[in-house]
């Protein structure tokens, strides 16, 4: 192909320069006639010198758009020539079919030998990690910083795709899923949390047309921040700026986890989700977590703060990418964890304890 492509531009190179030399010689004819007629029609006083002056340069702007379509006759070519080749080369590969719809997912989630390089990237900082949660469970995954945690999530609800390995829902890997389908079954609360321009209703319900109030209030419930809202001047129908910046950050938090819980998705991503959070909102994501295991949800938890692991069963240890434990949560804590810290509660979840104490 490359020397298909030099030979078509060497010709390309000669018919350019053979048209480049023809127009010169044609535009010195031409104003030479010009210049002939006019000396002529002057001796004859037929014509004034100013008349001479005035063909010369109207002769003059009138080649000039045959100049310089001859002198980028070779770019215009070669650009024809490229997008020839881009087509071609495109054409080799088939169209996306539309994926077939699926059944939401109910039971299971499994990661297979994940590799994930991130975009603008040629390092993986995800490598050979694999582990299965079922519905009704709940995963803290735990590391020092830059062990991929958040990596690896980004790859989980499908904003990264994979160098390597599967994410499967229901046996069924992401790219199998329709991505505004896979959408209705993944709620995602990313580390940097992101508000839009609008209402506290628009944001939970992901800014849907016609979403219906009662799911907005269900997910705000769910997150624990029903009776925060309805402080705002206006409630659910407070217009909250660009990126929320009429809310504090903790209130950012709480109204982007009634987000992520929005509509009851199957599989709940949490990355850092207390980390603006007071005692309240801690108390508040605890339920929610257990709310998600409860209704046969699977709830994933990134998380420094041990308190975020409180209604977790499960937890996964990262180190340099990989898997450095996986297990149930005191297995694992005891593993990489000092003794002290590992006095998360292990007894029942604080939802339970709420729930028999009342």
């Amino acid at each position: 192909v490359n020397r298909s492509f030099g030979e078509s531009q060497l010709e390309v190179i000669e018919r350019s320069s053979g048209f480049s030399g023809a127009s010169k010689i044609f535009r010195m004819m031409f104003q030479s006639a010009i210049l002939g007629l006019g000396a002529f029609l002057v001796i004859d006083q037929q014509a004034s010198f100013g008349v001479i002056i005035a063909a010369s340069i109207l002769s003059a702007r009138a080649l000039q758009p045959v100049e310089m379509l001859v002198g980028n006759w070779r770019g215009f070519v070669a650009s024809r020539q490229g997008w020839a080749r881009l087509k071609a080369l495109l054409g080799q590969f088939p169209d996306d079919a539309d994926p077939m719809p699926l059944p939401p997912p109910t039971t299971t989630l499994a990661v297979e030998n994940l590799a994930v390089v991130p975009p603008a990237s040629n390092r993986a900082v995800v490598v050979d990690v694999s582990f299965a949660l079922k519905a009704g469970h709940a995963l803290g995954i735990i590391g020092p910083s830059g062990a991929g945690k958040s990596s690896l999530v980004r790859a989980i609800i499908g904003a990264w795709a994979p160098a390597r390995g599967r994410i499967r829902l229901d046996g069924a890997a992401l790219d199998q899923w329709d991505a505004d389908a896979l959408g209705r079954h993944v709620g995602y609360l990313p580390q940097d949390v992101e508000l839009f321009a609008g209402t506290v209703a628009d944001n939970i319900a992901r800014f849907e047309p016609d979403a219906d109030p009662e799911l907005i209030v269900a997910a705000a419930r769910e997150a624990g921040v029903h009776d925060l809202i309805l402080k705002l001047p206006a409630g659910y129908s407070t217009e909250i700026g660009e990126n929320g910046s009429a809310l504090s950050a903790g209130q950012r938090q709480r109204v982007a986890l009634a987000r992520a819980l929005y509509r009851d998705p199957f599989l709940i991503v949490l990355d850092e989700p207390n980390s603006n959070l007071d005692a309240e909102g801690d108390a508040a994501l605890s339920r929610a977590i257990l709310s998600v295991r409860r209704r046969g949800g699977i709830a994933i938890v990134v998380a420094h703060r041990p308190s975020a692991l409180e209604n977790v069963d499960m937890a996964l240890a990262m180190v340099n990418g990989g898997v450095a434990a996986f297990g149930p949560k005191e297995e694992v804590l005891r593993k990489v964890l000092r003794p002290n810290v590992v006095a998360v509660p292990t007894q029942r979840p604080r939802g339970e304890r709420e729930e028999a104490a009342s």
